[in-house]
């Protein structure tokens, strides 16, 4: 059987044993004209006027946008937003690209993102969440922290909240919310957001939105400098628009996110001994920090003492931000990571993700197909692969002839389960 497993910008052809078993979501066509869709929901939002109805021409207007790691097609739904706000001088906005903790991005990335129009014409910022001065204190937290936001954002007459909905591996879904909460946040709240008791909770995981501390923390903290209006898309395999929601936050998102979940929901019948996995593909495969999102989607259907073999480009390596990898080597096995990370008096950049990684690694082998050195592989405690099918005949010396094999040729746009 062979199978396509997105990979960086194209694919990889794996020859798989016939009984190994797909796993992916349902295939969903784009929409046909997705500008007129966009257009349509902007005039006939959810919960709320009309955009267009809602800003005077005096007022100023902040759009803000996922950064490069996420295919949010940005040079889509920006110029579409500007468009419907045609009243409004191009000098009153300001885009801000959502960073989080991550690193600026270059104006060639901006126009790759966004489109020479954009750049050249309108005020483009990044979210620096280590730059008090440009951050704004918006609220205190039941989570135990002060809730800085940027201070473009908030001193925006108008605020507008752009994004695509996923599951996501531990705040259930992405978009919404999460565009503002943790994408403009500043370092201390983005570290409440991520520490060791919310990351580590059971009911934060992909899919769930039900008493999901995470989920709740990023709605606690959009209702204090709450976006005006949202406008997020869903994409197929192919990046490309298959639904448009737009209007009120809560209201649009969570709309948003059942027709998500409706689509991405697949039910395994058992636990597989392997489980091959994509991590979508570019953009979400750039770096080894965010491939930990395809191992958690592999982690849902893998057998405890099981193998995961990741394919994921990492054509940036690993991360250029925060502490990624130098916490990677802080110790020596990742039950090490887990306990360490798990001490309450721990509290480094990063180290949720970490901490998602190791809780994998102390459930089964990692494997790992990239443009990694075996030694930057191994320093993440992961098996370097150089061929998938050499990697799945030595695990079948392991598991035997009868190994099960579960595949997931796009990765993480899948939730897989097995009911329990």
């Amino acid at each position: 059987m062979k199978t396509t497993i997105l990979y960086g910008k194209s694919n990889v052809e794996v020859d798989l044993p016939e009984q190994s078993v797909l796993i992916e979501p349902k295939n969903i066509d784009p929409l046909e004209d997705h500008v007129t869709a966009i257009r349509t929901a902007l005039n006939n939002p959810i919960g709320s006027e009309p955009l267009q109805d809602m800003v005077s021409a005096n007022q100023t207007v902040s759009i803000v946008i996922s950064d490069i790691t996420r295919p949010t097609p940005n040079h889509i739904l920006v110029p579409l937003l500007i468009e419907t706000l045609a009243h409004v001088p191009l000098e009153n906005f300001v885009i801000i690209n959502g960073t989080g903790t991550h690193r600026d991005q270059t104006r060639e990335e901006l126009v790759q993102m966004l489109g020479e129009d954009i750049v050249s014409k309108v005020k483009i910022v990044h979210n620096h969440c280590n730059d008090k001065d440009t951050l704004k204190k918006v609220g205190h937290s039941q989570y135990g922290c002060d809730v800085y936001l940027n201070k473009d954002y908030v001193e925006s007459d108008f605020k507008i909240v752009t994004g695509f909905i996923e599951p996501h591996f531990f705040a259930g879904f992405s978009g919404g919310p999460k565009g503002i909460m943790p994408g403009i946040a500043g370092i201390e709240t983005i570290m409440t957001f991520h520490n060791a008791k919310m990351i580590g909770d059971i009911r934060s995981t992909w899919g769930n939105m039900q008493d999901n501390p995470v989920q709740n923390m990023t709605r606690e903290i959009n209702a204090m400098c709450k976006p005006d209006f949202m406008l997020n898309v869903t994409l197929n395999k192919e990046k490309a628009i298959t639904e448009v929601f737009a209007g009120e936050l809560y209201e649009a998102h969570d709309k948003g996110c059942e027709y998500a979940k409706a689509h991405a929901m697949f039910k395994c019948d058992e636990r597989f001994d392997v489980v091959i996995a994509s991590n979508s593909g570019y953009p979400l495969d750039q770096n080894l920090y965010q491939t930990v999102k395809g191992m958690s989607a592999a982690h849902k259907v893998v057998k405890e003492g099981g193998s995961i073999i990741m394919l994921s480009e990492c054509s940036d390596g690993y991360p250029n931000h925060g502490n990624y990898a130098e916490i990677l080597k802080m110790a020596d096995s990742p039950q090490g990571l887990v306990d360490m990370i798990s001490d309450p008096n721990f509290a480094m950049l990063d180290q949720w993700q970490v901490q998602k990684q190791a809780v994998i690694q102390t459930f089964a082998d990692v494997y790992l197909y990239s443009k990694l050195s075996d030694q930057q592989t191994k320093d993440a405690m992961l098996h370097p692969v150089h061929n998938i099918n050499e990697t799945l005949k030595a695990l079948e010396d392991k598991y035997g002839k009868d190994m099960t094999i579960g595949v997931m040729p796009l990765g993480p746009l899948t939730i897989p389960y097995v009911e329990s």
